[in-house]
């Protein structure tokens, strides 16, 4: 595999899963980029005693967005071609990088991966309300940009790096996936979904302070996606639908 293909984690306080799955990531890309987003128990110094990863550090927790802004300008900054963003939380498979890497061929600008595309064996549904939540938030993105996707929110992707440019993110929390679809429909970007399994580990996992309130965290999808649109608006004339298949 190409030195040119870069896979990053963004990381907060996993020093469960870190190293086994980092481990298993080096299996499918040999250059591999942690983004550790202000960790505070103990994930710092596990990554700090590794010699086979790039890492960023963030002082302070500045959130999800924040930690995949800090991918991409390291993805732009040394001159790789493809970028894969996986969690670091159990939920993705590092064995299906490579079908990402694979997938983001000429003409493809994102590669996102879908855990409602297709059904696998196995299958962990999540709670009730996030599926609500995503099923509802993905409807109002397709209507309104005139996508075609089936999961908004899922964090295993891959990106052309030079289709990155188009990408002015500033997003720093969990609705930053809203604000990448708003920019990508606006610059007509190529997209693509890629089915993966449905996996989930630990239902009471926290989004954290305010956003585990299910409507609270509802309405902060709906401002960021609003505030996204009208952001394009103000810039330029928007151009709704990125190209997809």
């Amino acid at each position: 595999m190409t030195s040119r293909w870069l896979t990053a984690l963004p990381v907060f306080n996993e020093v469960r899963h870190v190293n086994s799955v980092l481990d298993e990531v080096h299996r499918y890309c040999r250059e591999v980029l942690v983004v550790d987003d202000g960790s505070s128990d103990g994930t710092a110094g596990l990554l700090r005693a590794r010699e086979d990863v790039h890492i960023v550090t963030h002082e302070e927790n500045r959130g999800y967005g924040a930690a995949l802004m800090s991918a991409f300008e390291f993805a732009q900054r040394n001159g790789y071609e493809r970028l894969v963003t996986i969690d670091c939380d159990g939920q993705h498979e590092p064995q299906r990088i490579p079908l990402f890497f694979d997938a983001c061929e000429e003409g493809i600008d994102i590669v996102s991966g879908s855990r409602y595309l297709e059904a696998f064996p196995g299958d962990t549904p999540p709670p009730a309300q996030r599926r609500r939540i995503n099923e509802q938030v993905t409807a109002e993105l397709n209507r309104r940009l005139g996508l075609s996707l089936t999961d908004a929110f899922c964090g295993f992707k891959c990106y052309r790096v030079e289709a990155l440019k188009h990408l002015q993110i500033t997003e720093p929390g969990y609705a930053m996936p809203l604000e990448v679809w708003v920019q990508a429909s606006q610059a007509g970007l190529k997209v693509i979904e890629l089915p993966v399994p449905l996996i989930y580990l630990d239902e009471k996992r926290s989004f954290g302070g305010v956003l585990d309130d299910a409507q609270t965290r509802l309405e902060y999808y709906h401002f960021t996606l609003d505030r996204s649109i009208a952001a394009v608006h103000a810039g330029s004339s928007f151009c709704a639908g990125a190209a997809s298949q």
